[in-house]
C-alpha cells in the first residue's frame, strides 16, 4: 500500500509541474512571457502626458489667445461733444471733434482794436486788469469768478452780457492760440444748449492771444470774445465776454473790452 501512495503522490507531483509549465508559457503569438514587476519607462516626448488630478487641474490656453497676432484691435474712443477731455485724446484732437467748434484758418483775420479804457478793473487774482465798462454795465457778485460786471437783464429775455475773469479753467498748452481756442469752446457752457461757434477775429496780444467770435443757438446770437494771457501767476488768465443779440447795442464794448485787457503793473 506505502507503494501504492508513493507513486500516487510522485503522479501527482509531475502533473502540477506540468500545469505550472503550461501557465509559464504563451499560449499564442501576441501574449508576453510574465516576468518580475518593476517601474514603468517614462514615457516618450511625443506620448500623450499622463492624466492630472482633479484637485489640481492644469489651466489650459487655446492658441488664439497666446498667439499674440491673433489679438483683436482695441477700438478707439470717439470723443463726444461737450466733453473736456474724451479717454485717450489730447485736448486739442477733443477739440477738433468737436462739431460745434469750427477750424480756425488762415480766412479769419485781425480786427482794428479801439484805444484801451483808463479805468479799468483790477483782479490780481489773475494778474489781469480788464476795462472798467460804463453804464449801463455795472459790477456784480464775481462767484464762481475773480471779477465780474454786467448788463441789466433785457425784458422779457434770460440772457444778459457779461465780461468776467478767471485764472485759466482749462488746461494750458503750448501755443496760446491754441489755449484761447480750448477756452472758446469752454465759454459755451455758458452760452445756451446747442450753441455753435463762427470765427470774426483772431491775433496775437502781449503775452497772450484773443479771439472774437458769434455763437448761435436757434434763432438767436450772441457775440463774445476770449482773451488769454500771462499775467505772471501760477495760470495764465481768463478774460471772458459775451453779449446777447437782445443787447445787441452793446456789442460794440467787446471790442473795447479784448483791446483794454492787460497785465497788471
Amino acid at each position: 500500500m506505502r507503494s501504492i501512495y508513493r507513486g500516487l503522490a510522485v503522479v501527482a507531483a509531475v502533473a502540477l509541474g506540468a500545469t505550472v509549465i503550461v501557465l509559464a508559457l504563451p499560449s499564442g503569438p501576441d501574449e508576453v512571457v510574465a516576468g518580475p514587476v518593476t517601474a514603468p519607462p517614462a514615457a516618450p516626448a511625443s506620448s500623450a502626458p499622463a492624466p492630472t488630478s482633479s484637485a489640481t487641474p492644469t489651466p489650459t490656453s487655446s492658441p488664439t489667445s497666446s498667439s499674440p497676432t491673433s489679438s483683436p484691435p482695441v477700438p478707439t474712443p470717439t470723443p463726444s461733444p461737450g466733453s473736456s477731455l474724451a479717454p485717450g485724446y489730447t485736448a486739442m484732437q477733443a477739440l477738433y471733434a468737436d462739431p460745434r467748434v469750427p477750424r480756425l484758418t488762415g480766412r479769419v483775420k485781425r480786427m482794428a482794436l479801439p484805444r484801451p479804457a483808463k479805468s479799468v478793473v483790477k483782479d490780481r487774482r489773475t494778474g489781469l486788469a480788464v476795462p472798467r465798462l460804463g453804464k449801463p454795465w455795472k459790477t456784480h457778485g464775481a462767484a464762481p469768478f475773480t471779477s465780474k460786471q454786467v448788463l441789466p437783464a433785457a425784458r422779457g429775455g434770460k440772457l444778459r452780457g457779461m465780461l468776467v475773469t478767471c485764472p485759466l479753467p482749462i488746461m494750458e498748452q503750448r501755443s496760446p492760440r491754441d489755449t484761447a481756442l480750448l477756452a472758446a469752446r469752454w465759454t459755451l457752457n455758458h452760452h445756451p444748449k446747442g450753441s455753435k461757434i463762427s470765427w470774426l477775429a483772431s491775433q496775437r496780444v502781449k503775452t497772450g492771444w484773443m479771439l472774437v467770435y458769434r455763437v448761435k443757438y436757434g434763432k438767436h446770437s450772441s457775440r463774445a470774445a476770449v482773451v488769454v494771457m500771462d499775467g505772471g501767476m501760477s495760470k495764465p488768465g481768463l478774460a471772458f465776454v459775451t453779449v446777447p443779440d437782445s443787447q445787441r447795442k452793446r456789442w460794440r464794448d467787446i471790442g473795447r473790452v479784448v483791446s483794454g485787457v492787460r497785465v497788471l503793473g
